[in-house]
């Protein structure tokens, strides 16, 4: 069972990205699929990207035309149990924390 702030084993990261709809503070959403695809909608707008996991257990993102970011991801826990990921940019160090969407069965 992971921990609270746990780096999201490379051979975990697609399972934990899929397994739910991630809500963000703000009240933004992500969707992963396990082809690659995610769609991010903010404020009732989607966009679409591709994500993928990087040999050393790091996650990309891209989004057309031309933005590229690298994140590592943790867990959340929370009573034992992962509710959710916190993306940390590699470049900047600005965390993003999504959580898990509640009727989620990765609860």
């Amino acid at each position: 069972m992971p921990t609270n702030g746990q780096p999201v084993p490379a051979a975990e990261m697609t399972a934990a990205l899929i397994s739910s709809q991630f809500v963000f503070p703000d009240g933004a959403t992500q969707t992963f699929t396990a082809d690659g695809r995610t769609t991010y909608v903010e404020n009732g707008r989607p966009a679409d990207g591709e994500w993928s996991v990087i040999g050393d257990g790091s996650f990309a993102s891209f989004w057309p035309p031309t933005y590229r970011a690298t994140y590592a991801i943790s867990w959340i826990v929370e009573d034992g149990a992962p509710v959710g990921i916190s993306f940390t940019d590699a470049q900047s160090g600005a965390r993003f924390d999504g959580r898990y969407q509640e009727s989620s069965s990765a609860r």
